[in-house]
């Protein structure tokens, strides 16, 4: 009776915990699913830095064609030669006197500017965007004496196979 109960408690010891092959086999299956996922993980970091670009954009212009639409509307004094665009980004967020309030409290359009996702981070506000005036063509736009467009200044394509600076 005895040899047979010594028996089982052998065979209990031996059935508890894993093997070195079953453990190495574990890990080598857990280290190839890690590493097929880590490209869908950077696949959806740019996804979402291109969704942040997109709306960077929409902000900016959304901002320009107001004031655009304030100097229509008589609300900022502009000169009869002007676009009504603003001269720079930085007037958007500084502000502009309302014309037609007696205490010319100022108007704004953008607490701040938006940060280019794809701009490497010491790149200042000033410098992050491209500029298009009112006077330079949608195919070679350039700064001049109003900001009417802004563009990433970031040379890469999007996964919409449209150059950022299209956008």
């Amino acid at each position: 009776m005895q040899a047979v109960t010594h028996q089982i408690s052998n065979r209990q010891r031996k059935s508890t915990g894993f093997t070195l092959v079953e453990m190495v086999v574990v890990v080598a299956i857990v280290g190839i699913l890690a590493s097929a996922a880590i490209p869908f993980v950077q696949y959806g970091e740019h996804r979402l830095k291109e969704r942040e670009l997109r709306h960077a954009l929409r902000e900016i212009r959304t901002a320009i064609d107001a004031y655009y639409q304030a100097a229509l509307d008589g609300r900022i004094p502009s000169k009869v030669d002007s676009s009504g665009y603003p001269p720079d980004l930085a007037t958007l967020t500084d502000g502009v006197p309302d014309a037609k309030t007696p205490d010319a409290r100022k108007i704004y359009f953008l607490r701040r500017i938006p940060r280019d996702p794809f701009a490497p981070p010491e790149t200042s506000d000033g410098d992050m965007w491209g500029l298009r005036s009112y006077a330079s063509p949608p195919s070679e736009p350039k700064a001049g004496d109003d900001v009417f467009d802004v563009y990433s200044l970031n040379p890469g394509t999007g996964s919409n196979g449209a150059p950022y600076r299209d956008w």
